[in-house]
């Protein structure tokens, strides 16, 4: 079976949630592999960083979107960590914060999406 068959089974397959997590644990460990990745390695980091940011840009615009049927506190609050991401993102990259936060924030979201609460974490 080719790639582009799999994947169009796949995402047959998954509902809007799994697919989310899918993306969310593919941006993840690429950023964990960022964090590991050498000091002089900057393109690993800034294609991490940059791909996180644009997952959530994309949630960010998706919320602000008035048919977006999810909660308003929901929305705003997505809308709110998507900003803060764009922010802190420019902030790793001139070194001036560490990437850990953007891998914490990315877990606490899987946690949501899988249906996991903090203690079950």
């Amino acid at each position: 079976m080719s790639l582009q068959a799999y994947q169009r089974v796949a995402q047959r397959a998954e509902s809007p949630r799994e697919a989310e997590y899918r993306l969310f644990g593919q941006v993840t460990r690429a950023l964990m592999e960022a964090a590991k990745a050498d000091a002089l390695d900057f393109r690993t980091r800034v294609d991490a960083l940059d791909w996180n940011r644009r997952l959530w840009g994309a949630l960010g615009a998706d919320c602000a979107d008035p048919e977006n049927k999810l909660p308003n506190e929901l929305r705003a609050s997505i809308i709110s960590l998507s900003i803060w991401v764009h922010k802190y993102t420019s902030q790793v990259i001139r070194r001036e914060e560490d990437i850990d936060a953007l891998i914490d924030v990315n877990r606490m979201i899987m946690q949501g999406l899988s249906g996991q609460t903090e203690d079950a974490a």
